[in-house]
């Protein structure tokens, strides 16, 4: 269809997954390179950047053109989850935005591309502010609509600004550029209807432990399975966020929300979901291993099945703030020798530098990770073969992050005995096979295969394996939301799920 011949779009985005218990902030320099995504984009090549692209954006902007619109470039701006948004990168960027659209008005409608879980050091709602900033030169009369990642904390200032905002349903985000098209599809029946949908909002009231957010188990695959099976031509849409429990915020954790062309029935559909996460309360939850004990098993398993067994080193996840550096589960690897074992993506320029100056096949005495001494590590140190090395350049070829191009600087694959790491120079989360072929390791030929990753991993990696161990490794992103120093959150949301109520901010 091209019923939105003559109809201009604006579109861009603005994503950022904050860990507030992080200490290292997000500058902007970190939005403005590369690394485990796009750099800050900018004008006419936000058009072509994301084409091929399994992104928002990209579905978006495909729906879009599809139906004849004219598409006016917002600027578009993601990064590494790591702490704070700084002042000036939320600031600078947010101008941007706004800037660029003031000098495109009028337009028909905006698109934006978010994340949900965005805290800058002075804007707790960092989305809530920046729609608010838009709808101040739009008006309330131009339909915004914007996609929602999967772990958004979605806030009720969110949904009173937008018209509508379509999630993620998938975790690992497979389906990101399938979300950007729904909400572009709502956008579009908007200003083919002349018509604001229906919709409807709700808060729960426990925060979900991130590991067992995962849909292709139990309890969340029911739910989203439920939540789809009510869409029909009176429900447009119906979105779960179970949100991103490290942010120490008002408004951290789960919520739902609908959309549609009937009021009652937008409203049943937030109520039957919202009803269906506090009956499955006690089933996110999962079984948690030491990095000793997980080793220990893995090696059981793999003396009668050859198949991989994958260790998930969920607190040290750089795609949720972790720092990739910590050495707990490639300590336990070493300690317990084992053999045909490979961790990945752990981040050291250092070593990585070091590795490339020697050489391959040369021996170099470095200590790996562990550079902050946090949780009371240090650096590994210990006599490493250079057994690859690579410049870090790699376009991803899986399920999830197909089309996406990788800059991670220099990377090496090290060794010790019978345990090989892949050390990079930028952080990233093994969401890919990509920077593990970039070095020569095939990851099913491996008989263990630890994961700086909590649940993304899956979507390449769990078809060969025989099982998946979800460690409790130091990192930054800590494991039961329960343990978490929160001091802003609402009071009465209980911290895990069945677990102690928030007391309310001290004094």
């Amino acid at each position: 269809m091209t019923d939105l011949v003559g109809r201009r779009i604006a579109v861009g985005g603005f994503m950022h997954e904050t860990n507030t218990f992080q200490r290292e902030p997000t500058t902007y320099a970190d939005f403005a390179g590369a690394g485990d995504r796009p750099p800050l984009t900018r004008g006419e090549s936000v058009f072509t950047r994301f084409e091929g692209m399994n992104t928002s954006i990209a579905g978006a902007m495909s729906v879009l053109r599809a139906a004849g619109a004219t598409l006016v470039p917002l600027p578009w701006a993601s990064t590494t989850p790591a702490g704070y948004v700084t002042r000036d990168a939320y600031e600078r960027i947010a101008a941007m935005i706004v800037d660029d659209l003031r000098a495109a008005l009028p337009v028909d409608a905006v698109y934006l591309s978010l994340h949900g879980a965005m805290v800058a050091e002075h804007v707790e709602d960092a989305e809530g502010e920046l729609l608010a900033r838009i709808r101040s030169h739009l008006g309330n009369a131009t339909p915004v609509v914007a996609s929602l990642d999967f772990h958004s904390n979605t806030t009720r200032r969110m949904f009173e600004l937008s018209d509508a905002m379509v999630a993620y349903c998938t975790y690992p985000h497979v389906d990101m550029a399938d979300a950007g098209a729904k909400a572009a599809r709502i956008l579009r029946e908007i200003l083919v209807r002349d018509r604001r949908p229906e919709k409807a909002y709700r808060q729960l009231d426990y925060l979900i432990p991130l590991t067992w957010q995962c849909t292709s188990i139990e309890p969340a695959k029911s739910i989203f399975a439920h939540a789809a099976r009510m869409i029909d031509d009176r429900v447009c849409s119906t979105s779960f966020t179970p949100g991103f429990p490290a942010a120490d915020i008002r408004d951290c954790g789960a919520s739902v929300f609908a959309y549609g062309w009937d009021r009652d029935a937008v409203e049943r559909a937030v109520d039957t979901l919202h009803r269906l996460i506090v009956e499955a309360e006690a089933r996110f939850d999962g079984k948690l291993w030491t990095p000793t004990q997980a080793v220990r098993e893995a090696m059981r398993r793999t003396a009668v099945d050859s198949r991989t067994v994958i260790l998930a080193d969920t607190q040290d996840n750089p795609g949720v703030g972790g720092r990739s550096d910590t050495i707990g589960l490639l300590e336990a690897l070493l300690a317990e020798r084992a053999t045909d074992a490979v961790l990945g993506v752990l981040w050291d320029p250092d070593a990585a530098a070091a590795a490339h100056a020697a050489g391959t096949g040369a021996t170099i005495n470095v200590g790996v990770g562990a550079k902050t001494g946090e949780w009371g590590e240090h650096p590994l140190l210990r006599e490493w073969i250079v057994e690859r090395l690579g410049d870090g350049q790699m376009t991803c070829r899986g399920p999830m992050l197909d089309g996406w191009k990788l800059a991670l600087g220099p990377v090496a694959l090290l060794r010790s005995d019978g345990v090989s790491v892949v050390v990079s120079s930028r952080k990233v989360q093994p969401m890919d096979p990509a920077p593990f072929h970039h070095v020569g390791i095939e990851p099913a030929a491996q008989r263990i295969l630890a994961l700086k990753s909590s649940v993304h991993f899956r979507a390449a990696f769990e078809s060969i394996a025989q099982a998946i161990l979800i460690v409790e490794s130091p990192g930054a992103m800590i494991v039961d939301p329960g343990k978490l120093p929160f001091t802003r959150l609402r009071p009465g949301v209980r911290l895990s799920p069945l677990g102690r109520p928030f007391p309310g901010p001290a004094g």
